[in-house]
């Protein structure tokens, strides 16, 4: 599996990251395969938070992978806190509550990281920071991050937060690509045009950020997914021959789709199907041409200017 730096570089991460929302779908002994062969292939990087399954996710995780001290110290564990039942909440007090939460779950005594998920409109920065400050000193998270979050709403939280923000989770698969085609379109009278979140892909190359895309495979919002979709038959085509090419599946030149881009990027893949695991993670090893990786782009849609 090959590795990247998660944002400051401090921290080295597989290139794809296990998401585990689905996990409570499988038996235990399912559970228990899948987390196993995830580690074999070198996948040792489990995305969680703390409303999958009303936390009930973190907890099979925690009994699939028999989690004791020295299984603990070879894996990589990030969860996301802050969304709660019809509101969202950065508080202090929620972040510490939400933390102490998920480590009882996932039966650990630290995350290596932690986002903050959503933005939360009445978050007080300060607060974010005494919450931060408190869980790094008591060695309960060593990393920080945030999902979903504009430039804006980043610099935000900086005005106070010392520890730097390295990853930003978010929305991207090749259907769903806008952060990336609105830079293609920069004065340009169409929609591909509208910038929808304050050119996130620069700011976050530029601030050594990791983009965790999620949903690699989605168009829409969860709407379903492209491949083998008969709305997307040029892509699909496209995409397949591309695959033949390399000798892998069309899931396998999805994901390296988005690993080509030179942001280094960390998917977030959610399956739970063990055949389609091990696809994404050959995405690793295929390195695609900037032809390629155009033609895939142009195939889903997308017009160049």
């Amino acid at each position: 599996m090959k590795t990247i730096k998660l944002g400051n570089g401090l921290l080295e991460v597989p290139a794809i990251a296990v998401g585990c929302m689905r996990i409570n779908s499988l038996e235990k002994n399912e559970a228990e395969h899948f987390v196993q062969t995830a580690l074999e292939l070198g996948a040792n990087f489990f995305d969680h938070a703390d409303i999958y399954g009303g936390g009930e996710c973190e907890e099979i995780f925690a009994d699939a992978i028999h989690m004791n001290d020295d299984i603990r110290e070879k894996i990589i564990l990030q969860s996301k806190c802050g969304i709660r039942k019809g509101m969202f909440d950065f508080s202090k007090e929620h972040i510490l509550e939400s933390v102490d939460g998920i480590l009882k779950r996932l039966n650990t005594d630290y995350l290596d990281v932690l986002l903050l998920h959503r933005p939360d409109t009445l978050v007080e920065p300060e607060e974010v920071a005494e919450a931060f400050d408190k869980l790094e000193s008591s060695g309960k998270v060593r990393y920080f991050g945030v999902s979903n979050q504009n430039p804006m709403q980043i610099e935000l939280l900086k005005k106070s937060v010392k520890q730097k923000i390295v990853a930003n989770q978010l929305q991207l698969s090749i259907t769903n690509a806008n952060m990336i085609s609105n830079g293609f379109n920069v004065n340009m009278e169409n929609d591909s045009a509208i910038n929808r979140d304050g050119s996130i892909l620069d700011y976050c190359r530029l601030n050594d950020i990791t983009i965790q895309p999620w949903s690699p495979f989605q168009y829409g919002f969860f709407e379903g997914v492209f491949l083998g979709n008969d709305k997307f038959p040029e892509l699909n085509q496209k995409i397949n021959e591309i695959a033949d090419k390399y000798e892998v599946s069309n899931t396998t030149i999805a994901i390296a789709w988005l690993l080509r881009h030179p942001a280094n990027m960390q998917p977030v893949i959610g399956t739970m199907n063990i055949n389609r695991l091990q696809d994404c993670c050959k995405a690793s090893e295929v390195h695609l041409s900037r032809e390629e990786w155009y033609e895939i782009f142009r195939a889903a849609g997308n017009v160049l200017p």
